[in-house]
């Protein structure tokens, strides 16, 4: 099997040794634009090398803002003045995030021109949240083509989201921290991701509190100055890595895990007779697991699904269905959020996988699974380092087409698996 930009992977080998934890890409990303927010030099630091991350900073620069990379994973961004308030579609359609520049072209300019996003196509992607908060906050969206919004002056409300929407929160709290007056927040997504938001606004001279609930009171500012702010790990990566190392039946330590964030992965984990060890910032993956199903009360089949931040993350979800092939025992793995996240399973189920989709959002999981190596393309982000890990378990070799859809969120995975004993080649 030929590719180009493609991983080539022979399965069998255990994952073993040391590995750091990169920086949250899903806080790098409303970091980046809340840089919008301050004429000061703002630096960011732990900023994941990925795809999705230079797209963002590209964006940046088209705006006028200043981007000086000072070493690996620390930029200094300075936007003395933006010199456009419109998004190009090029680069609008090339990551999703690019939807994050709303709050803070609006908060800072009154105004933003933003055409549809792109990113992962794992089912319908509702934007209404977004424009029904900033509305709320005086905004007047005009939606031809493209999503134009223009405000005369921004005032504080007490503002209900229909929907705990992690962009459209960070949306609104960004065009909020510069709003005339206080604002309330309610019914907020409450993610690590959106923390780190919080915080570094509150460094740079925002009033935001509540952090880490769904209630978030935000006292608006007249200008925000500058900051030196540090992204905190990425549990999805963290969680990666774990099942990676489970399902390989390798060993692992993961320093900069930030372990706090894992509670309830560690429950999910755990029912597929997977745990590990917390030493302050790190994880460590033994070798020694059950690798088992654990029933239920009365002997039930056993649930993971997602929701909401601090329920089981939606992202892993792809990941936990490749894990239990690995397992022994049967596991229901019932994804809420998306519709179309799971339909990835079909590549599994040709590779030997036991697995029953019983709709859109539910998939029935039986293992253990002898798979085997095979012809794979990358759907999305997650999925794509979901079969990443199904070809590190088969037996053979296996292809893993469009592996620019697995860069846009793990930064240089084939280099770091390789380090840690996987036999894999980007070619």
């Amino acid at each position: 099997m030929n590719c180009t930009n493609c991983y080539e992977i022979t399965g069998g080998r255990p994952i073993k040794g040391i590995v750091t934890a990169n920086g949250n890409k899903n806080a790098a990303l409303p970091c980046i634009a809340a840089t919008l927010l301050t004429d000061e030099p703002v630096i960011l630091r732990n900023l994941p090398e990925i795809e999705d991350v230079h797209v963002m900073l590209e964006i940046l620069e088209h705006l006028g803002s200043t981007v000086e990379k000072l070493e690996d994973h620390v930029y200094k961004v300075t936007t003395h003045n933006i010199k456009s308030c419109e998004i190009l579609k090029e680069d609008s359609s090339k990551v999703r995030a690019s939807i994050l520049f709303a709050g803070p072209l609006l908060g800072r300019m009154n105004e933003v021109i933003l055409p549809p996003p792109g990113g992962d196509v794992i089912g319908r992607r509702r934007l209404d949240t977004h424009f029904l908060a900033l509305e709320a906050l005086g905004g007047k969206v005009d939606i031809n083509g493209a999503f134009h919004i223009k405000a005369d002056k921004l005032k504080g409300g007490d503002i209900f989201l229909d929907e705990a929407s992690v962009t459209a929160t960070e949306n609104a709290i960004m065009a909020a921290v510069l709003a005339e007056g206080d604002t309330v927040l309610r019914n907020v997504a409450c993610e690590p991701h959106v923390q780190d938001l919080c915080n570094m606004l509150n460094l740079m001279g925002a009033n935001i509190t509540g952090i880490g609930s769904n209630n978030l009171y935000i006292k608006g500012q007249k200008k925000l100055h500058g900051a030196d702010f540090a992204i905190g790990a990425d549990f999805m990566e963290v969680g990666s890595f774990i099942g990676l190392t489970a399902a390989t039946r390798g060993e692992l330590e993961i320093k900069n895990a930030d372990p706090h964030h894992l509670r309830m992965c560690k429950i999910a984990f755990a029912k597929l007779g997977i745990t590990w060890e917390d030493d302050g910032s790190s994880v460590f993956v033994p070798s020694n697991q059950k690798l088992e199903v654990v029933p239920d009360m009365g002997g039930m089949i056993p649930t993971i699904s997602d929701a909401p931040w601090p329920a089981f993350p939606a992202d892993l979800t792809s990941i936990m269905t490749v894990v239990a092939t690995q397992v022994k025992g049967t596991v229901l793995i019932h994804e809420k959020m998306f519709e179309s996240r799971m339909f990835f399973v079909d590549k599994l189920i040709g590779m030997g996988a036991g697995i029953i989709l019983c709709d859109p959002h539910r998939a029935v999981v039986a293992g253990p699974s002898l798979l085997r190596g095979s012809n794979l393309v990358s759907p999305d982000v997650r999925a794509g380092m979901a079969m990443v890990i199904a070809a590190l378990c088969a037996e053979g070799k296996s292809v893993i087409n469009n592996v620019y859809q697995i860069e846009r969120g793990y930064e240089n995975i084939a280099e770091r698996l390789s380090n840690l004993g996987a036999d894999i080649t980007r070619l």
